[in-house]
Order: C-alpha cells, then sequence, then structure tokens
C-alpha cells in the first residue's frame, strides 16, 4: 500500500509518528490497541522496515518483584544514556473490564524520565500474560526507533507462554515462595527461559530455590545433576523454545547456557550479573543464527494471528451466521445437535457463501 493510498488522519499520524513525536506514537498506540479504523493502514506504512530494537521479556508470577526489576534495569540502561521503551501489561477485571495499571504506579520513579517511554496495556481478557495486541504494540515501538524494549507480562504464571512470540530474551523471575523447581518445571516455565532470575534473594530459600532450579534444567536437558555448574549456568542444548514454531531449533555448536541468577531488584543486588547475562544471550542469539531464526518463526505467528483475528470478524458479522446460530442454540442446549454440528454449517456458509442453510 503506497502512502498516497492512506486515509489523510493515517497518513498525518505516521508523518508525526515517522518524525519521532512522541504523542504520535502514544495515539499509534492506542489506535492499533483499539483496533479502530485505520490501524491495519498505519501498521503497514510503520512496519515496513526489519525490526531492530533489543526485546528483552520478564514473566514470572505476581509478587515475583518484575516490575521492579524493569524500573532497575531501565535506570541502568539510562546511565548508559539508552532511550528504554517498557510495555507492562496488567489484568483486567473480569466484573468492570477496567485495570488499575499498577505497573505503571510502580515505575513512576522512571515514568518522569524523557528518554523511557512507558505503556501500560489492559489483557481485557486476554490469556497468555498478553493482551490482544501487545505484539503489534511491541512492533510499533521497534518501528519508533527504541533500541531497547522491556516487556512485562500480566504475572499470571503458568500460562505466561506468549512472550516468546514477542521477546529475543526471555528472563523468568521466580522469589523463594515460588515453589521448587520441578514445580517451574510443569509450569512449562523451563521451556521459555533464557536467563532464570531468583530475586528477593535476602529471603529464606532462595539457596535453595536456585539450586533446585538448576537441576531441574539439568534434568530437562538430560544431564546429570553433578553436571551443575557453581555459578554460570545450565547447558540446556536439547530442549529449546517451541512455543515459537513446530519445529525444534537446529542444533549449533554452541549452545546457550542459561544462568540462575539471584538478585535483590530494589537494593540493586545482582543486577549487574543480569546485564551482562542479557549482554550474553544478545551475542549468543547474534552469532548463533538463533534471532533471525526467531524473528521468522515470530512473523508466521504474527500472520496467523492477523488472519485468525480477521476470520474472527468475519464470521461474526456474517448475518447469515447469526442466523444459524440464534437457531441452533436451543438444540444446543437440549441436546438435539452439538456444537460440532452447527459449527460445521457455519463453516459451510463461511467457506462457500453460495450455500446458505438455515
Amino acid at each position: 500500500m503506497s502512502r498516497s493510498a492512506l486515509s489523510p488522519p493515517v497518513r498525518d499520524l505516521l508523518d508525526r509518528f515517522e518524525a519521532g513525536q512522541r504523542l504520535a506514537l502514544a495515539r499509534a498506540i492506542t489506535l492499533v490497541e483499539n483496533e479502530a479504523p485505520g490501524f491495519q493502514e498505519f501498521l503497514h506504512g510503520a512496519l515496513s522496515r526489519a525490526p531492530s530494537a533489543r526485546r528483552i521479556g520478564l514473566t514470572g508470577p505476581p509478587g515475583a518483584g518484575k516490575s521492579t526489576l524493569v524500573a532497575s534495569l531501565v535506570a541502568e540502561y539510562r546511565r548508559r544514556d539508552e532511550e528504554v521503551g517498557v510495555v507492562a501489561v496488567d489484568p483486567t477485571s473480569p466484573y468492570s473490564g477496567g485495570a488499575i495499571l499498577g505497573d505503571r504506579i510502580r515505575m513512576n520513579d522512571i515514568a518522569l524520565d524523557r528518554g523511557v517511554f512507558i505503556r501500560s496495556m489492559a489483557t481485557r481478557g486476554s490469556l497468555g500474560g498478553l493482551a490482544t495486541t501487545t505484539k503489534e504494540v511491541v512492533d510499533v515501538m521497534d518501528a519508533f526507533g527504541f533500541p531497547r524494549l522491556l516487556l512485562e507480562t500480566v504475572g499470571v504464571g503458568q500460562t505466561e507462554l506468549e512472550i516468546t512470540a514477542a521477546a529475543d530474551t526471555v528472563v523468568v523471575i521466580l522469589v523463594p515462595e515460588s515453589g521448587d523447581g520441578v514445580q517451574a518445571m510443569k509450569a512449562g516455565l523451563m521451556e521459555i527461559a533464557d536467563v532464570f532470575v531468583i530475586n528477593k534473594a535476602d529471603r529464606p530459600g532462595a539457596d535453595r530455590l536456585l539450586k533446585e532450579v538448576r537441576v531441574a534444567l539439568n534434568l530437562r536437558s538430560g544431564h546429570a545433576a553433578t553436571d551443575v555448574p557453581a555459578h554460570h549456568g545450565v547447558d540446556y542444548s536439547k530442549v529449546r523454545r517451541r512455543e515459537l514454531s513446530g519445529d525444534a531449533a537446529p542444533e549449533s555448536g554452541s549452545a546457550w547456557k542459561i544462568p540462575v541468577l539471584k538478585t535483590v531488584a530494589q537494593d540493586g543486588e545482582g543486577l549487574p550479573e543480569l546485564m551482562e547475562a542479557l549482554e550474553g544471550h544478545r551475542v549468543w542469539l547474534d552469532e548463533s543464527g538463533e534471532l533471525e531464526r526467531r524473528r521468522r518463526a515470530r512473523a508466521a505467528i504474527r500472520v496467523r494471528d492477523v488472519v485468525d483475528r480477521a476470520f474472527r470478524r468475519i464470521a461474526w458479522s456474517d448475518p447469515d451466521v447469526a442466523k444459524v446460530l440464534e437457531r441452533s442454540l436451543a438444540d444446543v442446549a437440549g441436546g438435539e445437535e452439538t456444537p460440532y454440528s452447527v459449527g460445521d454449517r457455519i463453516l459451510q456458509i463461511l467457506l462457500n457463501p453460495t450455500r446458505r442453510s438455515g
């Protein structure tokens, strides 16, 4: 789509966005987040270049100190004179539909920094730790030119796996109260973590949890527990994240060793080691070719998401589909039909518009 084909409001917003206006960035994110008219046009115009930002995702259970750790990382990057974008996702109330957006409140100190842009998003009922349009919002902030983006998930624990489709590096944050490493392994966190952090490590049980996570990592990777390194990390070459694609990552001569680190984010303890681990992972991504693989897999997910959402909009706005659904509800409730038989009839309508069944 050429720029001349864009509607005047979208073209004006895109011009101001590309000129680096923060207000235009905020309005663009709102446009995308609400999926308002013109949002697809805008994304098509804004995402015309390859992604370049270093994307770091932080996930973990509620109360793990994710927001505090994000704020500490942002402060360190600002000391290096790097501009930073932050996307923080908060849960939506199932009753009011609103969100407290507490992450923004906890990051109030860094929010006043002109070199930092923070966007809080509500999940709006979406599962997986992110809002429905979080990936698009991250893409928009990348296109705006932030060299580093931090993405904090909602903190729902065992289902926060969508972060793998938005970040290059995933940091899983646990606290001594999180439970043992085996439970974390059951939650699926072993598959998505590039770095493990035991935060609030000044509390009792931190050393035990650190050891259990390292042992669990070794068990998953097929290495004996005696191979657990004293400090740096665990060889996790056999089990790489599969959430991004249906295929396992190709074997490489230099596998990433997942660090398991301790921090006390509120005091900055362990932060230098975490920064070093994040930089080390980025180097590994570049040198191993894994970054390109993850970006390609992420692109495939994004295309599927676009098609899925478009198909849902088409399906549930079709008047013939609405008629079939309305007429079938009583039969489904009474056991005369099943959701599968009704779904099949709806698919027949959508896939072959010349056939109309009622």
